[in-house]
């Protein structure tokens, strides 16, 4: 429902768009709309405001709900939490909006708090349920304690910086500017359009703000649209997705201090400490095993770079490659691998492949060997991905 200011009357706040995404809320819709609409006419009754309604494909009557209230009701074809949301914060027409789901697990008479903060000059306001009470059955153990916490903590240390650290990066509560959000290019179309949306909030250096917030138990009879596992796992690519130098400097790391293991076991392994010994055979079978995991995820923020666009150099110097260069440098290295772990078979056959004491020297050159070819399907793959 539209609450536009009445003529003649200057607008001294910023207008509002309400964005409810619904997909089969019939149960709950009426009770969020009655509140959204009692809100309009009091605490907001200063601002011109406007509700809508971004129907996804209900079949249980939504629609005709919706409307009966007065809401302005966008159908999106595209399936998704993140589609449905786009679809209506495209075509809201307010300064600010605020959207929550439909279900009345959040209650949009808290709405004056995020709206508080964002007349304060802040892009981003999340309402945060950890801060806030969260009611019996509202979210599970595993979401509180492990899902929401973990996804958290990564996006603030991959993204975050001083004062702009995120506290509930799940809650489905929040409010933004248009005009910011519009600017941060956020184009997920499913669940994992709540982590983008930080991600990209948290790139392009956006003010945000917190408010605690209640949750409550999700009423009704439909089956919850969330898919744990499935959604977790789209959050979680999500948030890697954006942060190609955290697997470029992980792996280098990790192939650095697993080539340390290397050497120090070939030249001066094993050293006794107390009763267990170190930096011996076993120490170094670690360390090929480090040195091919540093590779695969070094070369993981490689790939990533080129959908990212990160600058990164040593990416920008494999890719620039000429294909004449990438040639020779396949053809030398992979004729080095070979011949490196052929050394060892030829020892082995002098001795008329019997057992030799050769342990160190041999995984020494299946390390070599095998990086070096690692290396060289991992730089011809960066140029076919170059040309996707």
């Amino acid at each position: 429902m539209d609450h536009p200011i009445a003529e003649g009357q200057t607008p001294s706040k910023k207008s509002i768009s309400f964005v409810v995404p619904c997909l089969n809320e019939r149960e709950t819709l009426p009770e969020v709309l009655t509140k959204i609409n009692n809100l309009c006419r009091t605490a907001l009754s200063d601002r011109e405001t406007e509700v809508i309604v971004c129907d996804n494909g209900s079949s249980d009557g939504s629609v005709e709900v919706a409307e009966t209230h007065g809401a302005k009701v966008l159908h999106c074809a595209t399936p998704g939490y993140g589609a449905v949301l786009l679809c209506g914060i495209r075509q809201a027409r307010g300064d600010l909006v605020l959207f929550a789901d439909a279900d009345n697990t959040y209650d949009f008479l808290e709405a004056p708090r995020l709206v508080e903060q964002l007349d304060k000059g802040f892009d981003l306001v999340i309402g945060s349920r950890l801060a806030g009470q969260i009611h019996p059955g509202a979210m599970p153990f595993l979401h509180r304690y492990v899902g929401t916490p973990v996804l958290t903590s990564l996006i603030n240390l991959f993204y975050a910086g001083k004062g702009s650290r995120i506290a509930d990066c799940n809650s489905g509560f929040r409010g933004f500017t248009r005009a910011a959000f519009l600017s941060w290019g956020v184009a997920s179309p499913g669940m994992e359009f709540a982590s983008e949306m930080l991600v990209k909030a948290l790139k392009a250096h956006a003010t945000i703000s917190h408010v605690p917030v209640s949750l409550y138990p999700r009423a009704g009879q439909r089956k919850p649209h969330l898919k744990r596992w499935q959604d977790g796992m789209r959050h979680l690519l999500q948030v890697f997705l954006d942060c190609p130098r955290f697997f470029f400097l992980t792996g280098s790391v990790l192939f650095c201090l697993s080539w340390l293991v290397l050497l120090l076991g070939l030249l001066v392994g094993p050293v006794w400490i107390g009763p267990a010994a170190i930096l011996g055979l076993h120490s170094m079978m670690f360390g090929l095993l480090g040195s091919l995991f540093g590779i695969t995820i070094c070369s993981t923020g490689l790939f990533l770079a080129e959908k990212t666009g990160a600058n990164i150099r040593a990416y920008r110097y494999v890719v620039a490659l000429s294909e004449g260069k990438l040639f020779w440098f396949a053809f030398a290295v992979l004729a080095a691998s070979f011949a490196i772990l052929l050394v060892p078979v030829i020892h082995w056959g002098l001795q008329g492949f019997h057992s030799i004491h050769i342990e160190k020297a041999t995984l020494l050159a299946v390390t070599l060997a095998s990086d070096g070819i690692l290396l060289v399907s991992n730089a011809i793959t960066a140029h076919m991905l170059k040309r996707l």
